[in-house]
């Protein structure tokens, strides 16, 4: 056997292979790995500050969400002070509608009451001033002759009293 046929023997082109192996490895880390690091480490920064972008926007997303809230529960409570507001100022107002026109229902009721009592009292006078005449009337009719009023005129005003007297009880009870 010969020393070339064995093939687990190293001959002269491994050895050329392996300085160019160790040539290209070489070059490979001086002038190949580096510049593959730095864009690896510029992408990582690039990644890291775009989640730190992300985290940043999320919190201030939360926070605007959270002011939103805020805000949105404020104008609630003012709305419902308003609300609030706005039914008292009603109730104010309609009370005191109320209080003038019971006012005005009491002054039109008394006016009402006072006319109705005036006109009450002139048609007792008219039929007190004319009462006199018809029962004389009707006596001279009853009796067939004529009968002198002015010889009669103090029965006549005894009884136009009595009637004014008894008008007198009667509106008295009709408002008591």
């Amino acid at each position: 056997m010969s020393i070339g046929a064995i093939f687990l023997l190293p001959n002269g082109t491994f050895f050329v292979e392996l300085i160019v192996l160790l040539v290209i490895l070489f070059l490979t880390t001086k002038y190949i790995v580096p510049p593959l690091r730095a864009a690896m480490d510029k992408r990582q920064e690039l990644i890291r500050s775009s989640l730190e972008a992300a985290e940043s926007a999320r919190t201030d997303a939360a926070a605007a969400d959270d002011e939103r809230r805020q805000v949105l529960d404020e104008a609630r409570v003012q709305a419902r002070e308003i609300v609030a507001q706005a039914n008292a100022t009603a109730e104010q107002v309609r009370s005191e509608a109320q209080g003038r026109a019971q006012g005005e229902y009491d002054r039109i009721v008394g006016a009402a009451d006072v006319e109705v009592s005036l006109a009450r009292q002139r048609a007792i006078d008219d039929a007190a001033d004319q009462l006199g005449t018809i029962v004389m009337g009707v006596v001279e009719r009853v009796i067939g002759r004529e009968v002198d009023m002015s010889a009669h005129q103090d029965l006549v005003n005894e009884a136009v009293g009595a009637l004014r007297s008894s008008a007198a009880a009667g509106e008295t009870g009709a408002q008591g």
